[in-house]
């Protein structure tokens, strides 16, 4: 059962069946992780596919270095034009590539434990509350939008110790045609109920202007 598949070379049969039993699982591994990641539809078409495609690329390349390489090559040509996914989109990548190359050698039993198993303990993780703790709140990004007039250093530091555990200055820039600044700060939130009451204390200091609070990334983009 464990054992692979293919014999010296590859016949027809063989080949069919690990196309079969991969599709099947690979779309069977894509459904369940739609219930764990928050993505689209075709993201999840393209992950049930995956499998097979590594996989079929695997049988084909067997042994041979040099179709190997060139293959690397090739993968890496694709991933430098992809747009960077989440951490959960890479990891669902990585389980369905990982299982494809099982399925490329023939050992479609340890392909299918690898993907179902993976998926389920994956869903099982995201529903308890292991992970969920006062060390675990994420960062998020603070944009406030103030008039040119207001010397904006130290102006919001009493509401800042009121309302965060934390606050770094991530960055400002001029705005409105040079009329505003817009300041930026990776904060983190005493208690997230009080969100609103700090965006209303914030407000009184910057004249009603925009204010924002987003999850924060590292991307410069996002300042």
């Amino acid at each position: 059962m464990f054992a692979s598949i293919y014999s010296a070379t590859v016949t027809p049969a063989q080949f069919f069946l690990m196309a079969g039993v991969t599709l099947l699982t690979g779309v069977l591994y894509a459904w369940v992780m739609s219930f764990c990641i928050r993505s689209t539809k075709r993201f999840f078409l393209v992950t049930s596919l995956i499998p097979f495609i590594v996989a079929a690329v695997i049988t084909f390349v067997n042994g041979n270095i040099g179709a190997g390489v060139a293959v690397g090559g090739t993968f890496g040509l694709i991933r430098f034009r992809s747009a960077p996914g989440s951490a959960d989109e890479i990891a669902a990548i990585l389980v369905a590539m990982g299982a494809g190359i099982a399925f490329g050698m023939g050992y479609l039993a340890y392909g299918v434990i690898l993907l179902i198993a993976l998926a389920l303990f994956y869903l099982l993780l995201g529903k308890t509350s292991l992970f969920e703790h006062s060390a675990q709140i994420e960062d998020q990004l603070l944009r406030i939008t103030i008039p040119e007039s207001l010397e904006y250093n130290g102006a919001f530091d009493e509401i800042f110790d009121r309302y965060l555990n934390k606050v770094e200055k991530a960055g400002a820039k001029t705005t409105g045609m040079g009329s505003m600044f817009r300041l930026s700060y990776k904060i983190r939130l005493k208690d997230a109920g009080e969100e609103k009451a700090f965006i209303d204390a914030l407000r009184t200091k910057n004249g009603n202007l925009e204010i924002s609070i987003l999850p924060y990334t590292e991307d410069v983009n996002q300042l």
